[in-house]
């Protein structure tokens, strides 16, 4: 899966955002429990990739003055 653009970001509504965000935190809550029990995680980059999306979401999310 590759990254979410910002302009992507931008021409979702606020409700999609917020869904999308919390996909994203429950996707990467469960690759760090994967890994913290010593699994192998199939693509161990995809943990940074989902961390940055979260971060364009919730930046993105203040530049429209909704505190998350």
């Amino acid at each position: 899966m590759k990254a979410v653009k910002m302009k992507e970001i931008r021409e979702m509504s606020r409700e999609e955002k917020l869904r999308k965000l919390r996909e994203l935190e429950l996707e990467l809550l469960k690759l760090r429990t994967l890994v913290r029990s010593g699994g192998a995680v199939e693509n161990p980059g995809r943990i940074n990739l989902i961390r940055k999306d979260i971060a364009r979401l919730k930046m993105a999310l203040c530049e429209e003055g909704y505190r998350v």
